[in-house]
């Protein structure tokens, strides 16, 4: 969580998890586009579990003469998230080159602010001239990555920090390599780049893959910040199976499965239809002649924030839910 992995410039995840995987896995590679795929052999059904590596951050569009650098978003950010937010301004291999804060006028020079500024009215102040700035090595396509550092909350079960979407989903696919001793299947464990902008590392991997089915590992939002109202989304309530989302309808066949697995050994599993937002199932899915696929993973609160809140409790579950789902794959 702690590592920046912005769209475009993953390599610095990229290394921990091929150090973390390697050992678990017959073989990995990285794809030209940046993808990592660890497999772990077999003679059944091709299978493609993906997970992204990227998070959302922002990008340097100029330098003000002031030496203020002005900026565009990677991904969906929301300018409330970002006030007095640090940063770190990242070299072309993701190592901070220097530090700033988000700042935009009223907050700049304390005045009352009335309502929440528009992202062009943000601006990063690193304290640094232009000239500096530009002798550092920052200029346009230059990468930011909002800061904050891991941290458990109030239980050894709540977590909380940056890039909970998705290196959860991440996290997942290296305990389930350490979990598969054997199998029959064919996995293809697949660490994909640039999904907050596009989706695009799933559809090169898929490509290369051709698999009979697939899941993608991700998080969604949490909607329980109203007990009182009806949510399918809480956290700690277990994980996610998705059925509908804004781009695609999950596999019926293979959410039925995951559905009868999940309740055959007690799993609490969450449906969920949501009416914005995808993820890689999508690629997946609409590759070639088409691959059933669907989407499993966790809930969680603040989402694309660097105060992104999650339950081990449900991390572990999902991890669970999937080895199960292996050791008993569907018939597709």
């Amino acid at each position: 969580m702690n590592a920046n992995g912005p769209s475009g410039n993953e390599s610095a995840v990229r290394k921990i998890i091929q150090e973390e995987i390697e050992p678990y896995v017959d073989e990995v590679r990285v794809n030209k586009l940046g993808n990592l795929i660890a497999r772990k052999k077999g003679k059944g059904s091709k299978v493609m579990l993906a997970a992204h590596m990227d998070e959302i951050a922002l990008m340097v569009k100029r330098i003000d003469d002031t030496g203020f650098i002005r900026f565009t978003t990677i991904g969906g950010v929301e300018a409330l998230t970002l006030l007095g937010q640090v940063v770190k301004i990242l070299d072309i291999k993701g190592k901070p080159i220097c530090t700033g804060v988000v700042s935009y006028g009223e907050l700049h020079e304390g005045s009352e602010i009335k309502e929440i500024p528009k992202l062009d009215y943000l601006y990063i102040d690193t304290g640094i001239t232009k000239k500096e700035l530009i002798k550092k090595g920052v200029g346009t396509g230059t990468y930011i990555v909002p800061t904050q550092h891991f941290e458990i909350l109030g239980s050894k079960d709540i977590i909380t920090g940056k890039a909970l979407d998705d290196r959860i989903g991440c996290y997942i696919l290296i305990e389930l390599a350490k979990c598969l001793k054997k199998t029959d299947l064919d996995i293809y464990f697949v660490f994909s780049v640039q999904e907050e902008i596009g989706l695009y590392g799933a559809k090169t991997s898929v490509f290369e893959i051709n698999p009979n089915w697939g899941i993608a590992i991700d998080v969604t939002v949490a909607t329980d910040s109203d007990l009182k109202g009806n949510t399918s989304r809480i956290m700690g309530a277990g994980p996610f199976l998705t059925v509908k989302d804004a781009e695609i309808i999950a596999s019926p066949m293979l959410d039925e499965h995951i559905k009868k697995i999940a309740k055959k050994n007690k799993i609490p599993l969450n449906l969920e239809i949501a009416e914005f937002g995808t993820s890689d199932a999508t690629n997946m899915m609409l590759h070639g002649g088409g691959v059933p696929s669907t989407i499993v993973g966790v809930a969680i609160r603040n989402i694309h924030t660097t105060v992104g809140v999650a339950s081990l409790r449900d991390i572990k579950s999902c991890i669970k839910l999937l080895q199960l789902v292996l050791k008993n794959p569907p018939n597709l």
